[in-house]
C-alpha cells in the first residue's frame, strides 16, 4: 500500500508540472498589461504573500512566476519532499502542501478565466479540463484546498 504522504508527494509534483505545462503555452497572452492583477472567476484577485506574510498585489505573471518558483523550490528540497527512502516527512508536510495546492489552484482559476480562449484555439481545453478534472477528484478526497477558494469553479465540475 502506498503511504498517504507518499500518493500526495507524488500528485503534487504531476499537478505542478502539468499545470506548468499548460501555462507554459499560453505565457505569451498572459501579459503585464493584458493580466495587470491575478485574477480569477468571479472578480476574485489572488494577491501574494511574500517571505514576511505580507500581502503584495502582482500582475498574472509575475504571480504565477512566483508560484512556479516556490513550487519547484519546494520539491526540489529534500527536507520537504524526500527521495531517499531512508528519509522522513516534515510534520510541516501537510500545510506545505495545502499551500502548493491552494496556489495551483489560482493558476486554474486563472487559466479559466482570463486565457481559456488561447487555450481553446492551441487545442489544449481537453487536457486543462482533465487536468482540472483530477485535481478536484483528488482535493475531494484529501481536502488540501479549502471550499471557499474551489467553489468559485464548481461549475465546471460534472455533477455525479
Amino acid at each position: 500500500m502506498i503511504l498517504p504522504n507518499t500518493r500526495i508527494f507524488s500528485y503534487a509534483i504531476d499537478f505542478f508540472h502539468h499545470i506548468n505545462l499548460i501555462y507554459g503555452t499560453i505565457c505569451e497572452y498572459c501579459t503585464l498589461t493584458g493580466c495587470p492583477d491575478m485574477t480569477g472567476p468571479g472578480l476574485r484577485q489572488y494577491l501574494w504573500f511574500d517571505e514576511k506574510g505580507k500581502k503584495t498585489r502582482v500582475a498574472a505573471p509575475q504571480y504565477v512566476d512566483y508560484v512556479m518558483t516556490f513550487t519547484q523550490n519546494t520539491v526540489n528540497d529534500e527536507s520537504i519532499f524526500p527521495t531517499k527512502f531512508e528519509n522522513e516527512f516534515p510534520s510541516s508536510f501537510e500545510s506545505i502542501v495545502k499551500k502548493i495546492h491552494r496556489l495551483l489552484f489560482h493558476v486554474l482559476a486563472h487559466l479559466y478565466h482570463a486565457h481559456f480562449r488561447e487555450v481553446v484555439l492551441l487545442s489544449l481545453h481537453a487536457h486543462l479540463n482533465c487536468v482540472f478534472a483530477h485535481f478536484v477528484l483528488f482535493n475531494e478526497k484529501f481536502k488540501l484546498v479549502d471550499e471557499k477558494e474551489t467553489e468559485i469553479l464548481h461549475d465546471l465540475e460534472m455533477n455525479n
